[in-house]
């Protein structure tokens, strides 16, 4: 056998290939963390801005800090497996790890001064595979897109001097985004329940279910509650903690039910707008039950270590072209790095 010997300049060259590959890597990261374009909206200005607005509370979330762990099984029907080949969606139980909480990075907020609530649920599937999904007690999102979802929250800091958001600087900001007018409307009218368990909690942004011939679906789901709704009391108010007080005793005297809805689009359906929301006479799919048995407090429960990236799906489960799908992802991602290192820290 042979071997040819190189040139200098092909030596050369093959050098500045094997240099090149690094350097790109290294551009990319920097690119990705907003150093080459620092105008540029990431992650970390998120995080950020969310901590600025729910203040400093090392050890929590950014956002939705205040919460309890549940756990449960989630019993599928079989009905959603026509649409989509995920496990989950098979005749069967799976495990749920989950997690009710309030929006804001407060964990301290007083239950009956925060509307906006949420249900975070990771399914541990066969295989090892998870479904992580998070949903809120509303029906739509407030804007499009993550610069206006940031611009959002800067226009609702609190003044220093006040302590309360700029009503001058929100006016702005509605003049400049009208798309959040119809949010506006509903929050105006909406009347928080006296219970998580009455909540329904909506998927708000889109996704693509995938059967087994590879035929797509784009979809939303709902957690519809089987407790009837009862709006908060005078007396609700009186216990900074009457959601979490509730859950506890309501799981005291058995478990709590909400039915799995999946509505399915239409082909003119809007999949990458979560602030727009689709004709209620879409087909709905009932896929199942969840059934959660068990709250513990955060701290000690099973699901304060768990990140509920919405961007972690089980096969049969896509995301769509929402934007605002890699954002949570990605500050999820930052915040959980956060406060991991700022609880091991505690224990040095």
């Amino acid at each position: 056998m042979t071997t040819t010997s190189l040139t200098p300049g092909q030596k050369i060259a093959r050098l500045a290939l094997v240099a090149l590959v690094p350097l790109v890597l290294i551009v990319l990261f920097l690119w990705v963390g907003g150093w080459l374009t620092p105008q540029r909206l990431t992650s970390d200005k998120l995080i950020t801005v969310l901590q600025q607005s729910g203040g400093e509370h090392p050890g929590y979330r950014r956002n939705h800090a205040k919460g309890i762990c549940v756990t449960g099984n989630f019993i599928s029907n079989g009905n959603a497996s026509a649409i989509s080949r995920a496990s989950v969606f098979s005749p069967g139980e799976t495990p749920v790890t989950g997690r009710f909480a309030l929006a804001g990075g407060n964990p301290a907020a007083p239950d009956y001064a925060v509307p906006v609530r949420s249900m975070a649920l990771a399914f541990q599937l066969p295989d090892g595979e998870q479904w992580r999904t998070g949903m809120n007690a509303m029906p739509f999102f407030p804007i499009s897109t993550v610069e206006d979802f940031y611009e959002l929250q800067v226009a609702t800091l609190p003044d220093p001097a006040t302590g309360k958001p700029n009503p001058e600087k929100f006016k702005a900001f509605i003049a400049k985004h009208p798309q959040i007018l119809p949010f506006l409307a509903w929050s105006k009218q909406y009347v928080p329940s006296s219970s998580w368990a009455s909540d329904r909690f909506n998927g708000l942004n889109a996704f693509r279910f995938i059967n087994r011939s590879g035929e797509t679906h784009l979809v939303r789901w709902s957690m519809v509650p089987h407790a009837s709704y009862q709006p908060i009391t005078a007396e609700d108010k009186n216990n900074s903690n009457f959601l979490q007080t509730d859950l506890q005793q309501r799981l005291a005297q058995g478990p709590l039910k909400w039915d799995l809805l999946i509505t399915v689009a239409h082909a003119e359906d809007d999949g990458s707008d979560a602030a727009k929301s689709w004709p209620a006479d879409r087909q709905v799919i009932n896929a199942g039950t969840l059934v959660l048995t068990h709250a513990t407090a955060q701290a000690q429960g099973p699901c304060n270590d768990i990140n509920y990236d919405p961007l972690i799906l089980p096969d049969g489960i896509a995301a769509s072209d929402d934007p605002l799908l890699n954002a949570r992802s990605s500050a999820y991602a930052k915040s959980y790095n956060a406060r991991t290192r700022e609880q091991a820290g505690e224990h040095l």
